[in-house]
């Protein structure tokens, strides 16, 4: 039954996990550090999803049970408990208690990766230009990619959502009908592109409020051109014509830019909700298994978005939030812990205590998102595709900065190839493609490209090959000191072009 005071999701109960037992993996304990109990936990949690990403993620196959994977990793009881409630919340398994129980590994939906990045984007102030201007360089070329790739099922599904939108342009609100954007990222058959539009258009939704004098036949007439629009590019697509959808795609979002621009209206933050309230989260949850504790975590973490994210401000202690959301001290506990992981808050103990705002981690972002598309089989393909136009599209950002002096100085200093760390270090390369993505002002690409360079780094750690050497790292330097040097003269042309070259050699050492 539901804890009074939180509503869980449509037909939630006790989650028990997938039916079929199939085997016991034998999963090998990552070394762990007696550091506290909640990292210790935070690494047994790595150790058993690192294991079930190097075996396939065999969906319904038992990990072992409580016993067994307290013995093996060396834990205690509430250890174990604890790194199964993070696995649990990444759906990458989940415990299922009684006879035959034990932990099983899960099929995963986007609900934690989008809500990881949900935390980190809101703290750091993402624009809804931001999230349009990520959505220009990005759904086009899934567009693209759709209309190589249609089959006769997928036209089913894209007719399939134009006649979905038709019945739902009387529904009171704006919505920018986004179910058909995310199709056609889907349709792209890459992974990562599909996964970067969802967030795309999800965040987009949750900050695009508009306002209430905005007339209902204004809304409707932008639904109308909206489903015109879509109209068109789903036409281009099914006959083939990718350039053509491109082109009709770009031209539908700088119109949504433009859309919200006009009507809408900024998101005035407010205080907590009164006791027993318990507003509804605005953001995604995970899913619709979401256990209470989840729920309750994503309230806090828009209560605390909705107050601008006042790090170091004091929301309540223990006995405070246990009235205000009508839960038992377990469930808060748990949720505090999933909020202590994601560094939204943390619970201070002592006279004056209790949970108190936090710098958000990009790296739990990261992580979750990187799993994900683990999960997906993400080929390097899909990633050099997607980190192609992230690059370049960050890259023109830039050169229009080409005059301010900070410019020059981060990228001179980051063009080298550090020489302290390991030799094989994959990630080396990483600090002038990390500092133009964050010189280009929009934190979604910078994330995104994060997010590619830590898949990369992985699909490196375990190839055959040896890395590149300090002859490759000479080549390198090159290439960056001569996109720099694109760069300060203000040559996008130019600086476009070294960069494509630059990405197919690295591109190549890699494979």
């Amino acid at each position: 039954m539901a804890t009074p005071g939180i509503d869980l999701p449509p037909g939630e109960a006790r989650p028990t996990g997938p039916p079929g037992a199939g085997g016991v993996v034998a999963v090998e304990p990552a070394p762990v550090e007696a550091t506290g109990t909640g990292k210790l936990a935070s690494q047994v949690a790595r150790g058993i999803e690192a294991e079930v990403v190097r075996r396939g993620w065999p969906v319904g196959l038992s990990l072992g049970s409580e016993m067994d994977l307290r013995e093996r990793f060396g834990v205690s009881r509430s250890v174990l408990r604890e790194a199964v409630r993070l696995v649990e919340h990444h759906q990458v398994a989940r415990m299922r208690r009684g006879p035959n129980g034990g932990l099983f590994v899960t099929a995963p939906d986007t609900g934690p990766a989008t809500r990881a990045m949900v935390i980190y984007l809101e703290y750091v102030g993402t624009t809804v230009s931001d999230l349009l201007q990520a959505r220009v360089l990005l759904e086009p070329l899934a567009a693209g990619l759709a209309a190589e790739r249609i089959t006769e099922e997928g036209i089913d599904r894209l007719r399939a959502a134009l006649a979905a939108e038709v019945d739902r342009l009387d529904e009171p609100g704006i919505r920018s009908q986004d179910a058909l954007h995310v199709l056609l990222a889907e349709l792209s058959g890459n992974p990562v592109l599909r996964l970067f539009v969802d967030v795309l258009t999800r965040l987009t939704t949750r900050y695009a409020h508009t306002s209430q004098r905005t007339p209902k036949t204004r809304v409707r007439a932008a639904k109308v051109d909206s489903h015109t629009e879509h109209s068109a590019v789903a036409a281009a697509v099914i006959a083939g014509e990718g350039a053509r959808a491109q082109t009709r795609l770009t031209r539908h979002l700088q119109a949504v830019a433009a859309w919200i621009a006009e009507n809408r209206v900024r998101r005035v933050p407010r205080g907590p909700a009164a006791p027993g309230t318990a507003e509804p989260a605005t953001g995604p949850v995970e899913g619709p298994r979401a256990k209470l504790a989840e729920v309750v975590a994503a309230r806090i973490q828009d209560e605390i978005a909705q107050q601008g994210w006042p790090v170091g401000a004091v929301l309540g202690s223990e006995a405070d939030l246990l009235a205000r959301y009508r839960i038992s001290r377990a469930v808060l506990r748990e949720a505090v812990r999933l909020l202590e992981h994601h560094a939204v808050a943390r619970m201070r103990r002592g006279p004056g205590g209790g949970l108190v705002v936090t710098r958000p981690d990009p790296q739990a972002s990261i992580a979750t998102m990187a799993l994900h598309l683990e999960y997906r089989k993400v080929t390097r393909d899909d990633l050099r595709v997607v980190r192609d136009a992230v690059e370049l599209g960050v890259l023109a950002a830039v050169v229009d900065r080409h005059t301010d002096p900070e410019v020059g100085r981060r990228l001179s200093a980051a063009v080298r190839w550090p020489s302290e760390g390991p030799a094989d270090d994959p990630a080396k390369p990483d600090a002038f493609h990390t500092e133009l993505a964050e010189l280009s002002g929009n934190p979604v690409l910078a994330l995104f490209l994060r997010i590619i360079t830590e898949l990369f780094r992985r699909h490196t750690a375990v190839q055959d090959e040896p890395p590149p050497g300090d002859e490759a790292a000479g080549e390198v330097e090159k290439f960056h000191q001569r996109i720099l040097d694109a760069i300060l003269a203000g040559d996008t042309g130019l600086a476009r072009h070294r960069m494509r070259r630059h990405l197919e050699a690295v591109t190549s050492w890699w494979h």
